[in-house]
């Protein structure tokens, strides 16, 4: 299976691998921890973590609502944006509510009391530590994807709608209704 992704998107991907190479390059340089290390780590950190994906939950919600406002300019405007317009939006939400999902069951994870269970092996800590340290580099490099698609998605949109830009990719060339006539 193939996807077929505009540049907009790939250009917000990048963005987004950029991200997540500079967090893991700091994530490297912590080296390596014992497991009593990391567990004082995670109690530590989990009240971070839990505020992390929270606010990653608040984010992509807010996204997806004000992406009907988006979606209510781009039908009530007298320029005709082609589909192509339509699928990017269609990407950002499916992005979007992934990345909301995924924070949110990361949320519930982040809230069982690890740190203070018996019950776990003292060496799992690091990995438990170096996991849960990756999945916040993902969910932040994600939601960095899907703001960087939504500028660019708005920015198409002030060039085709508010400037009047008419050779504009993502703009429908409408015939002239006199040259038509004639």
């Amino acid at each position: 299976m193939t996807m077929n992704l505009s540049r907009y998107t790939k250009r917000a991907i990048t963005g987004g691998v950029v991200a997540l190479i500079v967090i893991g390059i700091g994530m490297y340089l912590l080296g390596n921890l014992s497991g009593y290390e990391a567990k004082e780590l995670i109690k530590s950190s989990i009240s971070g973590l839990n505020t992390l994906c929270n606010t990653i939950v608040l984010a992509s919600a807010t996204i997806l609502a004000l992406m009907l406002t988006l979606l209510g300019v781009s039908a009530g405007t007298s320029s005709k944006l082609k589909d192509d317009h339509y699928h990017h939006v269609m990407e950002i939400a499916k992005v979007d509510t992934v990345i909301f999902i995924a924070s949110l069951l990361f949320f519930l994870l982040f809230n069982l009391p690890v740190a203070e269970s018996d019950n776990i092996p003292e060496n799992w800590f690091s990995t438990i530590y170096y996991i849960s340290l990756g999945v916040s580099t993902i969910l932040s490099s994600a939601l960095i994807v899907v703001v960087l698609m939504l500028y660019n998605t708005i920015v198409n949109i002030i060039k085709i709608v508010g400037l009047g830009i008419k050779d504009h990719p993502l703009s429908v060339e409408e015939k002239n209704s006199e040259t038509d006539d004639k």
